[in-house]
């Protein structure tokens, strides 16, 4: 559920809010850039197994009866810390790029005509997937063409180098990462994930619409009704997971994204209004009293956020809704949900209604 790392963020990539996803997805901009340190660092370092925090690690899955013993020592025996893991999720780019900096990492042409050959591939389980759970079909293949280029990059950590270093020698975020790794145990038997080879994002996140382990436990489905919930090989199973995981975090269907607004005055109150939070929580007629007018009319009753980015062409007056807010569950950063929603415009303008 891509991935940023805003205090308790992102089911997707880094962060993670409830603990699901990860896209996520930040976790893709610099995933690639240390492919080749991924595989060189984790062999540099001793394996988990002796670290000091596994033993407690392995006690607890002992207790819980998670997973056998013999085979958990085995695979911290085989993980290692991966000291480009650690530079990566310091500094993921929704945390560290302006809009001008961000919007063109994703908005190009090769990434917009990607994105159509994708659909064409697979247009009738995008359709079932609009149709069934009632999510934006448009918006689900922005999501995965953010996330990994509609799979052609997933990532190249292993995912427990990537899960044992975050949850041992990550302070900041240890105990969410921890609980990651509990879950990531859980796929081998749940998905029939090989842990030992399962690669993916510097956070953990994995397949098409990288999912962090916990969010792969909760939203994945089987979409094609062949026993099996395979986000990682089957673009298939992938397109009705981030469906599904779009519904169960409040899409509303056919209602508006987000408009453009315009400044028309400054009032005391101007800047009380923006970049306060994401969750909708003032209506559009007092984001209007405070001076900021959407191009796109939207009832006066309905709440909304307002933000401001700094783009090539100056500042950028925004207001989004309930499903700009929804995106942002995937990935906890307004770059990210102004990113997929604008790819999702631009390939709905190359694709049929």
């Amino acid at each position: 559920m891509t991935q940023t790392l805003y205090p308790a963020h992102s089911r997707l990539f880094s962060g993670i809010l409830s603990g699901a996803f990860a896209t996520v997805t930040g976790a893709l901009l610099l995933a690639c850039s240390h492919a080749v340190s991924a595989a060189a660092d984790s062999k540099q370092s001793e394996s988990y197994l002796h670290h000091p925090k596994a033993a407690a690690f392995i006690e607890e899955i002992r207790t819980e009866k998670a997973y056998p013993e013999a085979k958990l020592k085995a695979l911290l025996a085989s993980a290692h810390q991966s000291q480009s893991i650690l530079e990566a999720i310091a500094r993921p780019a929704e945390k560290t790029k302006t809009w001008a900096e961000y919007r063109p990492i994703f908005m190009t042409q090769d990434r917009i005509d990607q994105g159509v050959a994708f659909y064409q591939q697979h247009q009738a389980v995008f359709e079932r997937a609009e149709k069934e759970f009632g999510v934006s079909r448009y918006i689900i293949l922005a999501i995965i063409g953010v996330e990994t280029r509609y799979g052609k990059h997933k990532g190249n950590y292993r995912v427990i180098d990537a899960l044992t270093t975050l949850a041992f020698d990550y302070p900041p975020r240890s105990p969410f990462f921890r609980s990651e790794l509990k879950h990531f145990l859980h796929l081998e038997k749940e998905a029939g994930i090989d842990l030992m080879q399962a690669k993916g994002s510097y956070a953990g996140a994995m397949g098409f619409g990288q999912f962090i382990s916990s969010s792969y436990r909760h939203y994945a489905v089987d979409f094609n009704d062949d026993g099996h919930r395979d986000l990682i090989n089957d673009p298939v199973d992938a397109i009705g997971s981030v469906a599904n995981y779009f519904k169960q975090h409040g899409w509303k269907t056919g209602q508006p994204v987000v408009s453009k607004a315009q400044l028309k005055k400054s009032t005391a109150k101007t800047d009380s209004v923006i970049n306060q939070a994401l969750k909708p929580k003032l209506t559009i007629l007092e984001l209007k009293k405070a001076g900021l007018i959407p191009d796109d009319a939207y009832e006066d009753r309905s709440l909304a956020t307002a933000m401001r980015f700094e783009g090539t062409q100056g500042t950028e007056y925004w207001i989004g809704l309930q499903n700009f807010y929804t995106i942002t569950r995937y990935n906890h950063s307004p770059l990210y949900a102004m990113a997929v929603y604008q790819l999702s415009e631009a390939l709905k303008q190359r694709l049929p209604k």
